[in-house]
């Protein structure tokens, strides 16, 4: 057993990234975060893009302090939300500021491209939930506003492999990442030529896809002399997304069929690991996606709005001078009555940006329900219903897999906020196990570890996990009041 080795993971959410350091000693890994920074959409005109320049070199800047630390560094890797892409040429690594997932334009040709190809075309081919932010309508969107640049460009690079490539000047796609876009045929495990070609696209702008723990190369030479990292230092694509990263971070059983797992976050992202794809007639009816991890596992799950209506809340009241941590808000929600008033997260007016308070209370006007009084109701309200989401999924994840989900493994940042985990377990009536709440960098670090040879494999890399990281347990009350409020939600337009 190697005695002690550490690696760099970019871990990059919608809302902030940070550059973490793992260290892997004696079966034990010790996780450190050295730098964090926003990151968040930039409007420019009317478009909602990202400033991908701007967070590589906050990345590099995490990466010069790692290298300052004097640890063994074998290699590093990034990981990011999915959907979006960068457009290269040669030698030029960007030809314009990425479009942000949220880009009103995409609503557009949604649903276009839906009555164009037809619904049952594109899910037999992907087996990839309906969304409007999936990469194949962003795709669709820049083919008929700027052809001009699509022609240009000569690769299309995920946004979690965009970073590795500035890191280590290989563009390819990480299975993990590319699988999301509804461009990938889980089946044959490459892109759709079909899709593709049914939107008139090159072949060719599509990047060689890797599978997860791939090792891409070292550092380049300008990446070592900019950081201080040795120049053999590996970029090792682990998984490019983050969800993926994550649920390997997950600490269950490997082997067991009877756990889901929740990465909690800005999205929640509910789902179960399988052996292959799920593409029926029942998967496509409750809209759940098949996406890529490790060892060519499938993530089947469901993307749910998660806590971005509660930071949505939190902004527009900092802009009216009220400030917020998210702390205080749990608290707030806390004292609040319970199950007063239920809203659809899902509700598309709930997945745009602005006056979302506003939104929740024309919500329940609507639905005939009390509008929240005060701001820790606004966020109990938003997290009850997020709960009794997690509800619905699981009892449709049960009937399409046919197993029993007796628990549910929730990692990520949101795994912290202690009454939301409470509030799943009431809501779901299934046992709940929180943590960690960094699992998409240990999950990061350890698919790293995996593939340079410093663990053997994924039940070792969950040993590991289980080992050097606190579980904690949350069990089911009032049972008979959640399920009435259930039955209240169903009913919910």
């Amino acid at each position: 057993m190697i005695q002690k080795q550490a690696y760099i993971a970019l871990d990059c959410g919608a809302e902030s990234a940070r550059v973490m350091v793992g260290i892997l000693q004696q079966g034990q890994l010790q996780l450190e975060e050295i730098h964090r920074f926003p990151t968040g959409g930039i409007s420019v005109g009317e478009s909602l893009r990202w400033d991908v320049l701007q967070i590589f070199e906050e990345l590099r800047i995490g990466v010069r302090k790692a290298a300052q630390l004097n640890l063994p560094i074998a290699s590093l890797s990034a990981d990011s939300w999915g959907l979006d892409f960068v457009l290269i040429r040669d030698q030029e690594p960007i030809l314009t500021p990425p479009r942000h997932y949220r880009d009103p334009r995409n609503l557009v040709y949604y649903e276009e491209v839906r009555k164009q190809l037809g619904e049952d075309f594109i899910f037999e081919e992907t087996g990839i939930q309906f969304m409007p932010i999936n990469t194949i309508y962003q795709l669709a969107a820049a083919q008929e506003e700027s052809p001009e640049l699509l022609s240009f460009a000569n690769k299309l690079i995920p946004m979690g492999d965009w970073f590795n490539y500035m890191f280590s000047g290989v563009a390819v796609g990480d299975a993990s990442m590319v699988s999301t876009t509804q461009l990938y045929n889980p089946r044959k495990q490459e892109w759709s030529k079909p899709l593709i070609d049914a939107l008139g696209l090159p072949h060719d702008l599509f990047p060689e896809i890797v599978p997860c723990g791939s090792i891409l190369g070292p550092i380049t030479q300008q990446v070592a002399e900019s950081t201080g990292l040795a120049s053999n230092t590996k970029v090792i694509a682990s998984c490019s997304h983050d969800t993926g990263a994550a649920v390997v971070g997950s600490p269950a059983q490997s082997g067991q069929k009877d756990w889901a797992y929740l990465s909690s976050g800005t999205w929640s992202l509910l789902g179960v690991e399988l052996d292959s794809p799920v593409i029926t007639s029942k998967s496509r009816q409750y809209n759940f996606t098949n996406e890529v991890g490790l060892n060519n596992s499938i993530r089947l799950l469901k993307n749910i709005s998660g806590l971005w209506v509660v930071q949505e809340c939190r902004r527009k009241w900092e802009s009216e001078g009220y400030s917020y941590d998210y702390s205080t808000l749990t608290e707030m929600a806390s004292a609040a009555s319970s199950l007063q008033s239920l809203i659809n997260p899902n509700d598309p007016r709930f997945t745009t940006i602005g006056e979302m308070p506003e939104k929740i209370a024309a919500y329940c006007i609507e639905s005939k329900q009390p509008v929240p009084e005060s701001h820790g109701a606004f966020v109990r309200s938003s997290l009850e219903s997020l709960a009794l989401s997690y509800r619905k999924v699981l009892d449709e994840l049960e009937e399409t897999t046919g197993e029993t989900l007796r628990t549910l493994h929730i990692v990520g940042g949101g795994s912290k906020n202690k009454l939301l985990n409470q509030l799943a377990a009431n809501a779901t009536g299934r046992r709940v196990l929180s943590g960690p709440s960094e699992a998409t960098a240990i999950g990061n670090v350890l698919i790293q570890s995996l593939a340079l040879g410093h663990l053997g494999s994924l039940s070792e890399i969950r040993h590991t996990i289980r080992n050097s990281f606190e579980i904690e347990e949350y069990l089911p009350h009032n049972q008979p009041i959640w399920d009435q409020a259930y039955q209240r939600f169903l009913k919910l337009p």
